[in-house]
């Protein structure tokens, strides 16, 4: 399976992905790590001597664009390990393993091996929180905290899709710039102008829409957790979620949150894009939970 549905559409996407990270304002470094599924790409930033903090993107997104308000804040007190998804629309490239079998516990596992992390805090958007706390409850030992935004706890595949169609159908259908920017507008808050603004960042999402095949993601299945499971990660979780987010903050996804005595926050004037659309805050939220 193809990544990308032409190959200057996979040019356009790599070159806007390293103009991107010059906008980072912050020293990084790009590693590629070999694991039985492929080649991982990351990025990362801070001091080795800080917390481990890995961050994990959302499933049409890659570690570029997703951090970009972030990765100031968060690298001055972490040690940040921002990682492309495998099949995802970053720079890690899968074998034929992933496509026959992919395990997603046994490639964050190896991706820990190769980087000698023994325990980590994780933080994901969107799907990222879903692998998030995915791997807090199959690896306990291994995560000490989670910070899951735009994103509950997921109750059935078809509560997800269906969701899924509804926020980004037909915009995603026909990757136009002007429906890049209905898609935009539709999935976040009163402050998408920080899309908006800023040129290629716009730029960057248009070519992901319009060039990145999100079918070889589908080799990351959800997993429907029962109670018991949820609740292991009860004291190790906090949920962000934005005011106006249509994917994560409806009454079903908050009662289960709920439900299960879940920690979790609305961030006000905030959508699916939580930490673009209110860095700040999500940036004080994330530091103040993990440095607890």
């Amino acid at each position: 399976m193809q990544r990308y549905r032409t190959k200057e559409g996979q040019d356009l996407i790599y070159e806007s992905y390293e103009k991107l990270l010059t906008t980072w304002n912050v020293v990084h470094e790009q590693i590629d790590i070999i694991s039985s599924f492929g080649s991982t790409h990351i990025i990362t930033a801070g001091s080795t001597t800080n917390p481990t903090l890995l961050l994990l993107h959302g499933t049409a997104d890659n570690s570029a664009m997703m951090w970009i308000y972030n990765i100031q804040q968060l690298s001055e007190r972490f040690y940040v390990i921002a990682i492309d998804a495998i099949g995802g629309s970053g720079k890690s490239e899968p074998n034929e393993k992933y496509y026959k079998q992919f395990d997603q516990t046994a490639w964050l596992d190896e991706l820990l091996e190769s980087l000698r992390i023994e325990t980590t805090h994780i933080a994901g958007v969107s799907y990222g929180a879903y692998l998030a706390y995915h791997y807090a409850i199959m690896r306990p030992s291994k995560v000490k905290k989670i910070v899951c935004m735009a994103s509950g706890v997921a109750s059935s595949q078809i509560e997800v899709m269906i969701k899924m169609m509804k926020a980004f159908l037909p915009e995603a259908l026909f990757p136009t710039e002007t429906n890049c920017k209905k898609l935009l507008r539709k999935l976040s808050g009163p402050n998408y102008s920080v899309f908006e603004n800023n040129t290629e960042l716009m730029k960057h999402w248009y070519y992901l829409l319009k060039y990145f095949n999100n079918k070889s993601m589908m080799k990351h299945k959800l997993t429907i957790f029962n109670n018991e499971q949820i609740e292991s990660i009860r004291d190790k979780s906090l949920f962000l979620i934005g005011e106006q987010d249509i994917l994560s903050n409806y009454p079903k996804s908050i009662n289960k949150l709920k439900d299960n005595q879940l920690n979790y926050k609305i961030v006000k004037q905030a959508g699916h894009a939580i930490n673009h659309e209110q860095s700040k805050e999500v940036n004080t939220e994330i530091i103040k939970y993990l440095s607890r």
